[in-house]
């Protein structure tokens, strides 16, 4: 397993991680509690290391599955978690996002509970709150790697000044956001000045939540259920969108036959060819994808795959996000 850093933190994860939050919500049910602490289990045996959760993620549930998988493994894994969004504890709807110092201290102690560890290593604002100057959010923080509650610090979704005005507060090991060969807005702004700092890009939904894998072939096998938030929130999965964007996914699975590997190796080893700052951390809830995205590894895409792969980004139709999460994104 080939490992990257986090920023500048002495912090060394596995390029391909897992994604946690499927195994609790927003994909459909949640998967039986003995077959994802299998599916975790067998991911540290394959030589993952990074596994990223939130406290939002099942509202608590996924850092407890986390942490009966890895009670008395922790030595054997870097875990991440994500704080400030909030929501409803009856309706489970999101009610807004609290960077603010008490719940930063707040937070990281119920994720410190639910975890059943002393140290998260990697404790990110999961949404940059914007009631709360980020260099009192980032304050707070910056004490509890001084406590030896976190290790490093890392933002989600923030932009490029918010970054940068962070960093100044206390080093940002990491800032997690989408990207993939069909999201590349950062690349603009957001990834120069992570270069710039020395701060390492986590890429979360890096095979476009499934669509960049080929699973889909048509719009009539898209997403529908109520519990999988791509059917009401995803403009990508949307009756007027996918149809178009699978013909683009068509190239990504052109290049995949002509290697002889996957579609969604493909995906992975252009994210992970944009730098050895970047680290991914696709989501699945079954072994043999899991294996399989390992696989990108050993997929090698040269200068005529990549000019074929780069301009897709700029015919996708539908943003990341509905309008309200398109909202708190970049901030």
């Amino acid at each position: 397993m080939i490992s990257r850093n986090l920023g500048l933190s002495g912090v060394s994860v596995s390029a391909i991680g897992l994604g946690c939050m499927g195994l609790s919500e927003f994909y459909g049910p949640p998967a039986q509690e003995a077959e994802a602490i299998d599916l975790l289990h067998k991911a540290v045996d394959l030589g993952v290391t990074h596994f990223d959760t939130a406290e939002i993620y099942g509202q608590g549930r996924n850092e407890q599955l986390l942490g009966r998988a890895f009670a008395g493994r922790w030595d054997q894994v870097v875990l991440a978690t994500k704080f400030g969004p909030q929501r409803d504890p009856a309706t489970g709807a999101f009610v807004g996002i609290d960077g603010s110092p008490a719940n930063v201290r707040r937070s990281c102690e119920k994720s410190l509970q639910r975890l059943g560890t002393e140290k998260i290593d990697l404790y990110y604002l999961h949404r940059v709150d914007p009631a709360t100057p980020i260099e009192e959010t980032v304050g707070e923080m910056a004490k509890l790697v001084q406590e030896g509650k976190i290790g490093a610090v890392g933002l989600s979704e923030a932009s490029a000044s918010t970054l940068a005005r962070a960093h100044a507060v206390h080093p940002v090991a990491a800032l997690q956001t989408e990207y993939s060969i069909f999201s590349r807005d950062i690349e603009k702004d957001i990834m120069p000045t992570c270069v710039k700092l020395g701060i390492s890009l986590v890429a979360y939904a890096p095979l476009g939540r499934g669509m960049l894998t080929g699973r889909y072939t048509s719009s009539g096998d898209r997403p529908t259920r109520e519990d999988d938030f791509r059917a009401m929130m995803q403009p990508r999965f949307q009756p007027e969108n996918i149809a178009s964007n699978l013909e683009l996914v068509e190239a990504i699975k052109a290049i995949a036959t002509q290697k002889g590997c996957e579609a969604a190796q493909v995906a992975l080893a252009w994210v992970l060819a944009r730098g050895d700052h970047v680290v991914a951390i696709p989501g699945t809830t079954k072994l043999a994808n899991l294996a399989s995205n390992l696989g990108a590894l050993d997929c090698r895409l040269d200068a005529e795959d990549i000019g074929v792969l780069d301009p897709l980004a700029g015919q996708v139709r539908g943003d990341r996000y509905d309008p309200d999460g398109m909202a708190s994104v970049n901030q």
